[in-house]
């Protein structure tokens, strides 16, 4: 199913941990919504200015959310939300100043899976409903040392 010009569902879906353990991460009626709404006012402006992007997490049941070990009110077990891969911290500096910059979005968070690693990448969400708190937290120091 192709959710915008650029995006299918099958990235927002897929996930290595769902297939090891069965999961079935099949997204309902209104998670494609929310999926399609973030395509088109995040994502779809973000690979216009950049090319290619490579989401690394988008839609979570809620088992396979559990299963990441992602937060109870994760909002990518609501549609709301991806992770975007990030080929290296300058790419990461581009896509994060160019999406703070968007009309609107609910969350952008650069994060990190450890001090140590350099897999990095940017959590970004929205709201259909409107209540977009357009919250910002940069890649913290705490993930620098």
């Amino acid at each position: 199913m192709q959710l915008s010009p650029h995006f299918k569902l099958v990235e927002f879906t897929r996930s290595a941990t769902a297939q090891a353990r069965h999961i079935d991460n099949t997204p309902n009626e209104e998670h494609i919504k929310n999926l399609k709404f973030l395509c088109d006012n995040v994502l779809e402006p973000l690979r216009e200015q950049f090319g290619p992007i490579i989401i690394g997490s988008g839609f979570r049941c809620p088992a396979l959310n559990t299963a990441v070990g992602g937060v109870k009110n994760s909002q990518h077990k609501s549609g709301e939300a991806c992770d975007i891969h990030l080929p290296s911290i300058e790419v990461g500096k581009k896509y994060f100043e160019f999406l703070k910059k968007l009309p609107i979005f609910d969350q952008l968070i650069w994060e990190r899976n450890n001090p140590r690693s350099n897999h990095y990448w940017i959590h970004v969400s929205i709201k259909r409903s409107g209540k977009n708190r357009k919250q910002v937290i940069p890649l913290l120091n705490k993930h620098n040392s």
